[in-house]
């Protein structure tokens, strides 16, 4: 379970961030984060993650506080941003082996490797392939399956639909249903509104660091999200 409790981030010129949030992704719950640029779902994401300090309040993953706590925190998330960090003269295959040897995960094979890769994906001729000659969609399917195979029960995912064609992103769409249906909170920053929608158990909109709506996706059914978010943002922005 992902929690966030008044997180808040304030920087020294003023800007602030991110403002109080509340938020809980529970297991086997799909969350979708929309906001435009700035909004502050970066932020929010590089809290939890640990990777900045708030200003106030704290996040929470599987019950770990991540200020007091970052490095046991992390043991129980996976991360996927939208420009993956890999080696790019590391094959495929090395890339797996190093990444899921960092995360403790030293039992694995070759063909657990290769498996994970058919999973998300990849054309077995791109297995060998140094990493440096990937498609910026094939280092996204590469990098989904490392955060698969670190196996945590959390996985935070930032624009992960960014470089996949139609046909790869819904195979993606249905990795993550299944992810969902063994139990993973996932929490995705997106504009994806379109693929989303699908998938999502809630959506939240993000607007100048706060979280200003949230609804189930009961509650959406019967709506245009896409045209639920413009609406929704021309509406708030002028209240600023």
């Amino acid at each position: 379970m992902l929690e966030t409790k008044d997180l808040t981030k304030k920087y020294e010129d003023g800007l602030l961030a991110l403002d109080h949030l509340n938020l809980k992704v529970e297991p086997g719950e799909i969350f979708c984060m929309f906001g435009a640029n700035g909004a502050g779902k970066t932020t929010a994401i590089n809290l939890i993650l640990g990777f900045i300090p708030p200003t106030e309040g704290t996040a929470f993953v599987e019950g770990v506080d991540v200020v007091k706590e970052p490095l046991r925190s992390k043991e129980h998330i996976s991360y996927v941003s939208e420009n993956v960090m890999l080696y790019g003269n590391f094959t495929a295959y090395q890339n797996l082996d190093y990444f899921s040897r960092l995360a403790g995960k030293r039992n694995l094979k070759k063909t657990d490797y290769a498996d994970v890769m058919r999973r998300v994906g990849l054309q077995e001729k791109a297995f060998e392939m140094r990493i440096k000659n990937y498609s910026k969609g094939m280092r996204q399917k590469l990098g989904i399956a490392v955060a698969i195979l670190k196996d945590a029960p959390n996985l935070i995912l930032d624009e992960p639909t960014s470089g996949l064609d139609p046909k790869s992103g819904q195979e993606f769409l249905d990795l993550l249903l299944e992810l969902k249906d063994r139990e993973k909170s996932i929490f995705i920053s997106s504009h994806d509104i379109f693929r989303a929608k699908f998938i999502a158990d809630r959506v939240g909109f993000m607007l100048q660091g706060r979280l200003v709506m949230m609804k189930t996706s009961d509650e959406l059914q019967g709506e245009d999200l896409n045209k639920l978010y413009v609406e929704y943002m021309q509406e708030h922005q002028g209240d600023e």
